[in-house]
């Protein structure tokens, strides 16, 4: 299958925590590709007396895994020890003025680009061993604001009012600012790609793109710098954060997915196994990336329902009972049979944004069941 497995990888990486009144879930699954290269940061409570800040990110690492690896551990201390923002995200009551919000901004782009300029000197990445980058999507979160800081095309979504309120912007060649950039520094965009070859237009590492002579780090062909936006914190309606990579925007929307997590939080509190459903939907609607899904749970998120529980339950049991008569019609049917047969029913209160695919679980589980004979045989997703 080319850069892919013959099967996806499907074990998972979870963890989850709590603080600062927020809780957080974190899943990642290498799939269909040949390694992971994804990483990714959660920290509630930051160095420097920020004690009442978390930072969250999702790096998502191309042609090797050690430029992903290294932002995840260093990127956050490159941000803190930057003097513009050390000298102005402490304050003694919480609050912070609008002019200290601008230099909280510059510290955190300058934190960026000192890590680049950094990893250059790595031996690996120095000897042109190493020729890796990575996506960075960051949120760090104050008592009373939300910093969100995006370089490449990773993404992230804050839920407030029951929408998706705010997303970041991908970083993609073809944006017209990003194309004038690369084509005043002599390089060209083909098939949606920077010089027919990379899918990202702005990156952590990626040196081969970073050697204009007389171009300054934010003028090259990839740029390091981050677009950075500050949203006010609300309370009362802020729901979640959500921060991926694209092997999960790829298959999901932020409208679906926002949707989706919404829905998964009325039928249980768990955000490692709603983060794990997450991944696990989008591998079933055809993600062949690395995926990796930081989870952030708000003051004003939706509660577990026993409403919905109930609805989840019946509905897992009307799917339960049509894959048992598909089974009994046809004894040679695999999964992606029973998976074409459903697709043609109706069925009330499938998952918002997952539909179909966000019960695949289910419908293996009742499916391998009836047919154990048929477990370890892997059955495509195509």
């Amino acid at each position: 299958m080319g850069a892919f497995l013959d099967k996806p990888k499907t074990e998972k990486q979870t963890s989850k925590g709590t603080g600062n009144g927020l809780r957080y879930g974190v899943s990642s699954m290498q799939g269909w590709r040949l390694e992971m290269e994804d990483a990714h940061c959660a920290v509630v409570g930051l160095p420097q007396g920020l004690e009442d800040w978390s930072f969250f990110a999702v790096f998502d690492g191309h042609a090797g895994p050690r430029v992903s690896a290294h932002c995840a551990e260093h990127l956050l201390d490159c941000i803190v020890q930057s003097d513009d923002f050390k000298k102005n995200a402490f304050t003694e009551n919480g609050g912070i003025s609008d002019e200290q919000i601008e230099f909280v901004k510059k510290g955190i782009r300058d934190g960026f680009l000192k890590l680049d300029e950094k990893m250059k000197k790595l031996p690996e990445v120095e000897s042109g061993e190493d020729k890796s980058g990575s996506t960075a999507v960051c949120a760090l979160i104050s008592p009373n604001h939300f910093f969100f800081a995006n370089c490449g095309d990773s993404r992230a979504v804050l839920s407030r009012g029951g929408k998706a309120f705010f997303s970041t912007l991908d970083h993609k060649p073809i944006n017209p600012q990003e194309k004038e950039r690369i084509q005043r520094a002599g390089g060209s965009v083909m098939i949606q790609r920077v010089n027919g070859s990379l899918a990202v237009s702005r990156a952590l590492g990626d040196y081969e793109y970073k050697q204009v002579e007389g171009r300054g780090p934010c003028e090259q062909l990839v740029s390091p710098e981050p677009e950075i936006t500050v949203q006010q914190r609300e309370c009362e309606t802020d729901e979640f954060l959500v921060l991926a990579c694209d092997g999960v925007w790829d298959v999901m929307s932020n409208d679906d997915l926002c949707d989706f997590i919404r829905y998964q939080l009325t039928l249980q509190s768990d955000l490692e196994t709603i983060c794990s459903s997450i991944i696990d939907t989008c591998l079933h609607k055809g993600s062949k990336d690395n995926m990796s899904v930081v989870l952030v749970v708000l003051e004003g998120a939706p509660k577990v329902s026993e409403e919905a529980q109930k609805k989840d339950k019946e509905l897992n049991l009307a799917l339960e009972t049509k894959v048992q008569e598909l089974v009994t019609m046809s004894d040679d049917i695999s999964v992606s049979g029973v998976m074409q047969a459903l697709s043609y029913e109706e069925f009330e209160n499938l998952p918002p944004g997952g539909g179909l695919e966000g019960k695949r679980n289910v419908i293996e589980a009742a499916f391998f069941r009836l047919k154990p004979s048929k477990q370890n045989q892997w059955d495509s997703h195509e």
